[in-house]
């Protein structure tokens, strides 16, 4: 009788992991792609990814090139072309300015050219994988760019409306700037981050903020929201949402480093 229960636990273990809803995807973050350099480690992680199982897509969290330069855009999107999965693009403060011709809207056209798959039509955009909602908010400066980020009232106004039309689903953030300074760097700082959290307060959906910009590693849970910042190129970032259809998923990042 004794096997007969073991057994039977074990089945029910078995049978509740079975049932386990989990998604992969990575991030990368601060390529700084350069069109005159071999750009080693960026090549080498796009391999890395490539050769991983389940990963759903990738999110490249800003900083993808090291100067507002359609050249180089093209360059970086070539290499980007490589994976396997699905990628997404966010803006940050060193690939956009106005006055080299090189917009937020040109950006974008630039990609949608060079990825006839690409979907977002601006730099504020929703998708959804698997009914995770996943926010890429834009915090770049294209009118005298620095390494302030600045979430404009209409950027805040969007994110507040795009919350409340999912309050029953689980909610990631994507942007380039935290919101929850990893490090003391002076010149890093978000203007104005209060309205930022008073968004952030009105919901319970959001379980986490992925950024970079700080070249720093840091993964902090502030009411309920991981914050996790990742650094550049050689690292980047395998993150799981594992058990997402229950009310409480486990963020699981694990940090990567190629050689």
């Amino acid at each position: 009788m004794k096997k007969i229960l073991n057994l039977l636990f074990a089945f029910i273990i078995l049978a509740g992991t079975a049932q386990a809803k989990d998604l992969r995807f990575v991030q990368i973050s601060d390529a700084r792609f350069t069109n005159d350099s071999e750009n080693t480690a960026f090549k080498k992680i796009i391999e890395d990814i490539n050769s991983r199982k389940d990963v759903e897509f990738v999110v490249f969290t800003g900083d993808n090139i090291n100067k507002p330069s359609p050249q180089t855009l093209e360059a970086f999107l070539e290499e980007a072309k490589k994976l396997k999965c699905q990628f997404y693009i966010v803006l940050g403060d060193k690939e956009v300015n106005k006055l080299k011709d090189m917009s937020k809207a040109e950006y974008i056209k630039i990609v949608k050219k060079k990825v006839r798959k690409y979907k977002p039509e601006t730099q504020n955009y929703i998708f959804e994988k698997d009914g995770i909602i996943f926010a890429v908010a834009d915090g770049a400066k294209e009118v005298i760019p620095s390494t302030n980020g600045y979430f404009k009232d209409d950027t805040l106004n969007w994110l507040d409306t795009e919350l409340s039309k999912y309050p029953q689903n689980h909610v990631i953030i994507f942007q380039h700037f935290p919101i929850i300074p990893p490090a003391d760097k002076e010149t890093y700082y978000t203007f104005k981050p209060e309205k930022y959290m008073a968004v952030l307060a009105k919901h319970k959906n959001v379980k986490a903020i992925i950024s970079g910009h700080f070249d720093v590693n840091s993964e902090k849970n502030i009411n309920g929201i991981t914050h996790i910042t990742t650094a550049g190129v050689p690292y980047y970032r395998i993150i799981d949402i594992i058990d997402y259809e229950t009310q409480t998923p486990t963020i699981w990042a694990q940090l990567k480093e190629v050689e």
